[in-house]
């Protein structure tokens, strides 16, 4: 059914459960997988903890660090499961688009994410990525909650 599965990471527990179901579904049908993490830009403006008190050097630096371990970490967990992985971090303003992107452009049948629920005043100011991504993609996403 299918044969490469996108799983966008994102550091958290949420995500990183996804991952793991992500390596549990191409383990069952024979499915490569690849694994994707957005690091968004620095901002002057941000409510992001990660670039409070940073530099754009400093913070550039921290993400793409902090993507390297999350990524590292995903691919060990394939790897011991026997399931070939690939994996890649992006830097990217929009995160739903570049995921979606992503998945067409490594020929994915499948985006496997994880859903962080926000609600209220938290997803109508900041939106949700997976519900982006579940309504714009053009191929199948399966949301981990």
């Amino acid at each position: 059914m299918f044969k490469h599965v996108l799983a966008p990471v994102d550091g958290s527990d949420l995500a990183g459960r996804a991952a793991h179901a992500a390596v549990d579904l191409a383990g069952s049908i024979g499915a490569r997988l690849t694994f994707l993490m957005v690091v968004e830009p620095f901002h002057i403006l941000s409510a992001d903890a990660d670039q409070l008190g940073a530099s754009r050097e400093e913070y550039e630096e921290h993400a793409m660090e902090k993507a390297r371990k999350v990524l590292s970490a995903v691919e060990a967990t394939a790897s011991a499961k026997g399931v070939v992985a690939q994996s890649y971090a992006v830097r990217g303003d929009d995160v739903d688009r570049v995921i979606r992107e992503a998945a067409i452009d490594k020929e994915c049948d499948v985006i496997v994410m994880g859903s962080h629920g926000r609600g209220g005043l938290g997803a109508l100011i900041l939106g949700s990525v997976t519900s982006k991504v579940l309504t714009q993609s053009k191929i199948p996403v399966l949301v981990y909650r």
